[in-house]
């Protein structure tokens, strides 16, 4: 664990100080400020309900690793879960794109639940909540199952494949068990609930849960311990959660960074924050796009390398 981290968070959250905090994938870095002090660069959004109004067409170039590189990787993790050391993994890559609009443009363009500008570094703009914190109530909604919502019957066909189903139920289960770690009398308010999300030039159907648990009184106190005892994100890792991260850090071949971390606010009272997805990010003069899906015994590679490209675009 990352204690600096911790001992940031916990001074914030006694003092009940407003702010935000940017959390990387791997703990290791962070950003953290009060809101009063927040820098123009940066900025943020987070809102309850979902954009689906319409989109217009956006240009955006992608040059993708190849579907042989990909299955390569793939074949690796079947083996994995194959030899038992993992039974679901999040298996992602980082994609050049070219696209016509600054970081600013689309920030203000995008239309997303939750979305971040970090300076001119990265953006994302996020269907997925990572953990809520309302009235001593914490919440999270593990999302894991899309399908173009253009497909007959989408909803249908999604919510009685099998394969969806068992990678679904594994995230939840999972996510129970982190927040049994930080919270008493956990719950699954609601199990696998459709939400269309605009996805650039189509609609895509995602699938959630809701899980519920109760905290001390004093949990603002303790915002270190609860932040870091919940990260990385189970939706993004897989499970059992330490040997699919030490796999994914085998295979994937790059760094996360920040991507598959978490952002959010305390505003001093509650607390809401998401996971970092569909983010694009600079490395010198390029831009890239990361992005990628659950693996499970059932996956199909070319449809897993389909949905890792299905999920480059830009909601605007």
């Amino acid at each position: 664990m990352n204690q600096e981290l911790i001992n940031t968070l916990n001074k914030y959250g006694s003092s009940k100080e407003p702010f935000l905090f940017i959390i990387s994938y791997n703990l290791e870095k962070f950003y953290i400020k009060p809101l009063k002090d927040l820098p123009k660069e940066v900025k943020f959004k987070i809102e309850d309900k979902n954009f689906t109004g319409s989109l217009k067409k956006t240009n955006l170039k992608k040059y993708p690793i190849s579907f042989e590189e990909y299955k390569k990787k793939f074949d690796f993790v079947q083996e994995q879960i194959k030899a038992g050391n993992s039974y679901l993994l999040n298996l992602t890559s980082k994609t050049r794109i070219e696209i016509k609009y600054s970081f600013d443009e689309i920030y203000e363009k995008a239309n997303a639940r939750f979305k971040l500008k970090f300076f001119d570094n990265f953006i994302c703009f996020s269907p997925e909540r990572f953990i809520k914190i309302e009235d001593n109530k914490i919440c999270t909604f593990p999302m894991k199952g899309t399908i173009d919502a253009n497909i007959k019957d989408a909803k249908k066909k999604i919510l009685s494949n099998e394969k969806e189903m068992a990678e679904h139920t594994m995230v939840v289960d999972l996510l129970r068990n982190d927040l049994g770690i930080v919270a008493n009398k956990i719950r699954v308010e609601k199990f696998r609930y459709a939400e269309e999300i605009n996805a650039g030039e189509k609609k895509l159907l995602q699938i959630s849960s809701k899980i519920t648990g109760e905290l001390n009184s004093n949990w603002n106190e303790n915002l270190g311990e609860i932040l870091s005892s919940l990260l990385p994100a189970g939706s993004i890792t897989g499970t059992p959660k330490r040997k699919t991260v030490e796999i994914l850090n085998s295979i994937e071949k790059y760094d996360r960074d920040f991507y598959t971390g978490v952002f959010g606010i305390y505003d001093g009272k509650n607390l809401d924050s998401a996971v970092m997805i569909r983010f694009l990010e600079k490395e010198k003069n390029e831009i890239f796009y990361k992005s990628g899906g659950g693996i499970t015994c059932d996956s199909d590679p070319l449809l897993e390398y389909n949905e890792m490209l299905d999920k480059i675009y830009l909601p605007l």
